[in-house]
């Protein structure tokens, strides 16, 4: 009898199984039991959603916003975050209904072409957050190790040795670890707040929008108030953590056959959302408090992490006596570098997780995460790199002001993206063939994901142009000026023409799905007579 060949694994594989097959529906729920009980159990997706709400492209935006505005801008981040948890919850309920993740749902619905368009522009995407993670650990490591920069850029290639154990040890234990580095970044940052005394008054009446909120009329260190609104939720609401959070919620489970099995699943998955989202809206929320409460009004003149960094271990930039005393010893900026590489290193994780699912759903392809990780990590350090050598002759603060306006100016690539992934998400939310009578949208949370798609849309497409303009530098010619509008807008002429493409497809796929059904149950009908 001949011995059995092993299986021999190519690096890139067909797949067109279910989302994140390796880890779909291995972890094991309740039944039964005590509401606190079981919603431990289907608590850590949320939480790998959540890190992308807190990743280091938030943190200089929220911090200049203080800096500026004071706590004007808090209302935008408590607005961010409602429209966040009403997005990743249409994920999620999207995920566990239909057993497909969004990628997968977009790409039954469309054709190969519109596919492979829509994972190269979300894959953008992802690499333009994979460039803040890189600038924010390398810096981290640079200010906690002394590392040189270089080094430290090549160094975050290596956190791909540190993926490969987290597939080792279980889902539920990365879930378990990315919870700690939550807490780690929360806590660093509730210390840092509590010392400076913030004025809480001033914290809740921030909470109530005004007209100011959204002005373009002011300007504040050549930022306006619309400019900051804008920034903060460009940072926040992200399109890969729909993505991503329709696959996890794919992880525990449970009986597809049984509808109260289902709405269980539904029920905890959203109640673990929101609370690891509300932790988000915390952490965004003290980095705006720091930008006021921390620093003295206009006294970081560099909001960059190196800046951020200085200004936490330089008394004469800090706001009360308690925290200057502190700062002596250096615990707050050190705390503030941890608090930077617990950031990045979260963030690898679900990117990582992020770009598998796009592969698989859109253009049905697997890699290994370890050679997904590195393949994605080599092409986001190449910027990186270019920006540090072309910067290497020039004074400190120039690298710096390099290296953050390289992570800002590339978040525009998730203005691009962000709508092919909320309108079909509302899309087959809405729709009773998709997800049933019982999980369709009801008529609020249409109402409020139609106005947030809409919303979020258009500010957007009208933040694209000031977004180009940011790729000249910070004081644009005229000529520049005029070129990056030209170019914004024919940007906005393309991604509108898309979205008409993908609507038409997904409406055409619909019908489809529509004819099958009704052949379906005319077929079904006919054999019982």
């Amino acid at each position: 009898m001949s011995e059995e060949k092993p299986k021999r694994h190519k690096l890139i594989e067909y797949a067109n199984g279910p989302s994140l097959e390796e880890i779909n529906g291995t972890v094991e729920v309740p039944k039964g039991k005590g509401f606190f009980r079981t919603l431990f159990a289907y608590s850590g997706p949320g939480a790998l959603v959540a890190v992308g709400y807190m990743d280091p492209g938030n943190w200089s935006t929220s911090i200049t916003g203080g800096q500026n505005f004071q706590y004007l801008l808090m209302s935008v981040i408590l607005m961010s975050s409602l429209i966040a948890m009403l997005l990743q919850y249409m994920a999620a309920k999207l995920g566990i209904v239909t057993r497909m993740d969004l990628a997968q749902a977009i790409r039954a619905r469309t054709g190969k072409t519109l596919g492979i368009v829509l994972w190269i522009l979300t894959e953008l995407a992802i690499m333009a957050t994979d460039i803040a993670e890189v600038i924010g650990a390398a810096i981290a490591l640079y200010l906690l190790f002394h590392i040189p920069l270089v080094i430290a850029v090549f160094i975050t290639v290596f956190d791909v040795l540190l993926l490969l154990l987290l597939t080792r040890i279980g889902f539920r234990k990365i879930e378990a670890i990315v919870v700690c580095l939550i807490l780690v970044i929360l806590l660093v940052f509730v210390y840092q707040v509590a010392l400076s005394n913030p004025s809480w008054s001033g914290i809740f009446k921030g909470l109530i929008p005004n007209g100011e909120t959204f002005s373009g009329a002011h300007s504040v260190n050549g930022m306006t108030p619309l400019n900051g609104a804008l920034g903060i939720i460009g940072a926040t609401v992200m399109p890969h953590n729909l993505y991503l959070h329709s696959a996890v919620s794919q992880t525990r489970a449970i009986d597809h056959d049984d509808e109260e099995s289902v709405a269980q699943t539904v029920r905890f998955t959203t109640w673990d959302s929101n609370i690891q989202l509300t932790f988000a809206f915390v952490v965004n929320s003290l980095l705006l408090i720091m930008g006021v409460a921390v620093f003295k009004t206009g006294a970081v003149k560099d909001p960059s992490f190196f800046g951020l960094f200085d200004a936490l271990s330089n008394t004469s930039t800090l706001s009360n006596p308690v925290l200057i005393s502190v700062a002596k010893s250096g615990v707050l900026s050190v705390l503030f570098a941890v608090a930077l590489l617990a950031s990045g290193q979260n963030s690898t994780i679900t990117g990582t997780l992020t770009g598998q699912v796009i592969m698989e759903g859109f253009i049905h392809m697997r890699m290994p995460l370890w050679a997904r990780r590195l393949v994605t990590r080599l092409i986001s350090v190449v910027p990186v790199l270019i920006c540090v050598a072309l910067t290497s002759g020039q004074s400190a603060i120039q690298q710096h002001e390099a290296l953050n306006n390289l992570m800002n100016n590339s978040q525009v690539f998730l203005a691009f993206a962000l709508p092919f992934s909320m309108l079909p998400l509302l899309m087959f939310t809405d729709s009773r063939l998709e997800m049933g009578k019982r999980f369709k949208n009801n008529i609020l949370v249409k109402f409020f994901g139609w106005v947030s798609v809409i919303s979020l849309t258009f500010l957007n497409m009208k933040g694209l142009p000031d977004s180009i303009e940011g790729f000249f530098g910070d004081n644009p010619t005229k000529s520049q000026t005029l070129t990056a509008d030209i170019i914004a807008y024919i940007l906005i002429a393309a991604v509108l023409a898309l979205l008409v493409w993908t609507i038409i497809e997904l409406h055409r796929g619909n019908k489809r799905l529509e004819e099958k059904v009704a052949a379906d149950k005319l077929e079904a009908a006919k054999l019982g007579d």
